[in-house]
């Protein structure tokens, strides 16, 4: 089994976690009439897919002890439960969160969400798994806190341009942060406990759960959106050979950030990864501001919000980077 064995490598592969954590949600936006209740279908399929790939390879290195079937065979099966479990409530989350870049794009949706995300994580994830110094993880935290501030006051600035602002998509932006990061201490308990699930394998049954979730939290959604009209099964086999695509490929984006993050949580504990991770608003922001122009003529104080947003950001992400090598020493 592949993992990190120093800092550089496992920051590499963190780092690497955040872009295409950040990146993934281009593939909706490049869709075309294709409501992302059928969407999520593909991009779960996706996930899944890219997670096994990775067991049976990276995850198989020199079929070791450690390798990905052996590790199962001999894992507890309420590590694997939890694991489930986690992939689940990640599921309810993301649906929330494409949702809300349906409704208020994707500068805004991924700060406000995966802000509060990082928040609630690594605070959850630290209780469980304490590695890292807790003075700078917290003084990390309370940045993202701030920069999810100045991008909600960039959003403000829409209403004085005549743009709609929806206080149902924040909402639905804070619900999905919310459980986002709920889901990170049953990652960190899969990881920690006895006889525990090695980080392919995590991210098997994660991306499992979320799959077979779908099959009762999609539906829902299918039949009760929060955007638009209920949808059918029939728009999804209807839908072009380029839109399925673009899902599975969503889908496998999303999943490589996922096994990147949690082989590199072996090394640095999961509240560091996370962390690292969840910087992911800094690259959707920059998806959104120049390729999708979702603050066009917003006006400059939304520049100069914008601005402090990706600060904050930077600030949090060297602050939770720091935190590892301060707890170490």
């Amino acid at each position: 089994m592949f993992t990190p064995q120093s800092l550089a490598v496992a920051m590499l592969m963190m780092v690497t976690s955040a872009i295409c954590w950040g990146s993934w949600a281009n593939t909706y936006k490049g869709t075309r009439n294709y409501r992302f209740e059928l969407f999520y279908w593909d991009y779960a399929a996706g996930i899944f897919a890219i997670s096994l790939v990775a067991a049976f390879t990276l995850g198989s290195w020199h079929h070791d002890a450690q390798s990905f079937l052996a590790n199962v065979r001999t894992a507890d099966g309420a590590n694997i439960g939890w694991a489930l479990l986690g992939g689940a409530i990640f599921n309810v989350a993301n649906l929330l969160l494409v949702a809300g870049i349906e409704m208020a794009g994707l500068a805004v949706a991924f700060p406000i969400s995966i802000g509060i995300a990082l928040v609630v994580g690594v605070v959850l994830s630290y209780l469980v798994q304490p590695k890292g110094s807790a003075v700078l993880l917290g003084l990390g935290v309370l940045c993202a806190v701030v920069a999810v501030v100045m991008d909600g006051k960039a959003y403000a600035q829409l209403r004085s341009q005549g743009r709609s602002v929806s206080r149902k998509s924040v909402v639905t932006c804070v619900v999905s942060g919310v459980l986002m990061g709920s889901f990170a201490p049953f990652v960190t308990r899969a990881l920690t406990a006895s006889r525990p699930l090695g980080p392919y394998s995590i991210a098997v049954f994660f991306t499992l759960g979320a799959l077979l979730s779908c099959f009762v939290v999609n539906i829902y959604f299918m039949r009760r959106p929060l955007v638009g009209q209920p949808v059918s099964f029939a728009g999804f086999f209807a839908a072009s050979p380029g839109d399925h695509l673009l899902g599975l490929f969503g889908g496998a984006v999303w999943g490589i950030g996922t096994v990147f993050n949690f082989v590199a949580a072996s090394f640095t504990g999961v509240a560091i990864s996370y962390a690292i991770g969840q910087s992911a608003p800094m690259v959707a922001a920059l998806w959104g501001v120049f390729v999708w122009k979702e603050f066009a003529g917003a006006g400059g104080k939304a520049r100069i919000f914008l601005a402090l947003m990706f600060l904050f950001y930077i600030l949090a992400l060297l602050l939770v980077s720091r935190a590892y090598t301060a707890g170490a020493s």
